[in-house]
C-alpha cells in the first residue's frame, strides 16, 4: 500500500507538475489501463498523450494532493487540479477524488474520479448555480 501511494504521488508530480505526461504514463500506468471517466480513453498511451497536450498548452498546470489513502491495491487521492484549462493566476481549479486500482508491480490498472469546480466565497458553484454565495465557511480542502 505504501509503494502504491508513493507511486501515485510521483505519477501526479511527473504527469502534471513537471509536464512529463508521456513519461509518467509509461512509468506508472499499465498499458491495459481501464479509464472510467467518459472523457478520457483507456490505455496508458492515450492518458499520456491527453495530459501531454493539456500541460503543453498551459503555462503553469499543477496538482496539489491534499489527502491520499492506500489500502492494499486501492489508492484514493483528494486533489486540487489548477490551471489545466486556463492560465488565470486566480484559478481555483477543480477538486477531485481519484480512485486507482493498482497491480502487483505498483502500476495503475484502473481509475475512477469525481470532479467539482472549487469556486469562490461569492460564486460557490460556478457551473451549476452561478453567483450563489457559500452556505458555510468551510473550504473544499
Amino acid at each position: 500500500a505504501v509503494r502504491n501511494k508513493d507511486n501515485i504521488l510521483a505519477f501526479y508530480d511527473l504527469m502534471i507538475n513537471q509536464k512529463k505526461s508521456e513519461e509518467a504514463a509509461a512509468k506508472y500506468v499499465s498499458p491495459s489501463y481501464i479509464q472510467h471517466n467518459p472523457l478520457i480513453p483507456d490505455g496508458a498511451d492515450a492518458l499520456g498523450k491527453l495530459f501531454g497536450q493539456v500541460t503543453k498548452e498551459r503555462a503553469h498546470p499543477r496538482v496539489v494532493v491534499h489527502r491520499i489513502i492506500a489500502v492494499g491495491d486501492d489508492v484514493w487521492a483528494h486533489v486540487n487540479f489548477l490551471n489545466l484549462f486556463n492560465d488565470d493566476t486566480d484559478d481555483q481549479g477543480l477538486a477531485g477524488v481519484d480512485i486507482y486500482k493498482m497491480d502487483a508491480a505498483g502500476m495503475a490498472i484502473e481509475h475512477w474520479d469525481a470532479l467539482q469546480v472549487v469556486g469562490t466565497p461569492t460564486n460557490s458553484a460556478p457551473w451549476f448555480a452561478p453567483d450563489v454565495p457559500r452556505a458555510n465557511p468551510n473550504g473544499m480542502f
